[in-house]
Parts: C-alpha cells; structure tokens; sequence
C-alpha cells in the first residue's frame, strides 16, 4: 500500500512540507509506502479546454507534470494534496494542475481514498481545504478525516513546529488514512466489490 503526498507549495521545505512530513512519518510507522512529490516554482499551465485528453490521446495535452502524477497516480493507493494559504484558497499553481489532472486523469484516482492539508500564519484554511475537497468528492473518492480540520499555522517551519495540535491533527490524518486502506484490502481479500459503476446516459443542466 502506498500513500502518494503532493507537496503544492513553491518551497521546497516550508509550512506544507512540514505539514506533510508529519503525516508521512505517523503513515511509515504504520508500515505504509509513502512519497512526497514536490511540484516545483516552475509556472503551471492552466486547462484549456481542448478535450484531447478525452477524445483519443488519453492524458493532458501539455506533456508536462501533470502527466508525470497521473503516471504515479496509477500505481498509488491513497493521496494527501498539501498547499498554503493564498488569499483563502489554495496556490494557483497547485488548482491549475489539478484541474488538468483530474479532468484527463481522475480514472487513476477513483475510489481511492484522498485527504487536503493546508497551512496558513493566521485566517483562509477552511476555505481553502473545501477548494480541495472538492475534486476528491467529483471524483468518488473517499475524503479521510482527522480529529479537526487539517490545518497547521505559522509563518515558516519553526513556527510550525510550536502548532502541537497541528501536528497531532496530522498524525491522526495519517492514522485514520492507514485504517482505511488496510480495511479497503481486508475487504478487497473477503470479496468485497467496487461498487457497480452505472455509466452516464445523458448529460444534463438547469436550462431544460
């Protein structure tokens, strides 16, 4: 089992990473593989509406990193996305990749259980947790809790550090995300199915 944890922040080893760092350390000890994926300062390109992705090619027109974590999508069992505060909400590099990703690639992250972690110095958090949420919850992915909303605050890490509830809300996180996937695999060996997937006959919206 393997937990794929998504570094959005611009820096490297900052307030998210020390947020993720923790989850990662509680999810080894419970005998989980884990990575942290970095997705770097480099400028992400937004979704262009182009549907190539849907109609044929079969991943993102852009050959870039969103391409490179649907790949590792693929062979992951559960996600932790984290990102900071901006203006309430999550980094704009971070929601442009996931837009692509989930809108060419969500196949690799159905039904496997997902968790957003911000970090913020003061105000933004909850706002910015519900943006994340919501590509988990369109994608049928089971949201994992913690005792709290998954946040930590300060200005950098040292700060961080001094966030004990925080630090304790990641834990949990990744406690709670370890009792789900080895209940999914319990599952899975008492034969336990996926759940029957009823295609989509039409599409509809609020004019009709």
């Amino acid at each position: 089992m393997k937990v794929l944890l998504i570094n959005g922040s611009p820096r490297k080893d900052g307030c998210t990473y020390r947020a993720l760092s923790e989850v990662e350390k509680a999810l080894k000890e419970e005998n989980i593989e884990t990575e942290i994926f970095h997705i770097g300062n480099n400028p992400v390109q937004g979704c262009i509406a182009c549907y190539k992705c849907k109609n044929g090619l079969g991943k993102c027109v852009f050959d870039d990193i969103a391409n490179v974590l649907a790949e590792k999508a693929k062979t992951a069992d559960a996600f932790i996305f984290g990102s900071p505060v901006y203006y309430a909400g999550a980094n704009g590099a971070l929601t442009s990749l996931m837009d692509r990703l989930f809108f060419s690639g969500g196949r690799h992250f159905a039904l496997k259980p997902a968790a957003a972690v911000v970090s913020a110095r003061r105000a933004g958090t909850t706002s910015a947790l519900d943006r994340l949420n919501k590509y988990f919850s369109i994608s049928q992915m089971p949201v994992v809790p913690s005792q709290y909303w998954n946040m930590v605050h300060g200005s950098n890490p040292q700060d961080v550090e001094k966030d004990y509830e925080g630090l304790q809300i990641m834990r949990t996180l990744a406690r709670n995300t370890a009792w789900l996937l080895k209940s999914l695999e319990a599952g899975k060996k008492a034969g336990v199915s996926l759940p029957k997937k009823e295609e989509i006959s039409q599409q509809t919206n609020f004019i009709r």
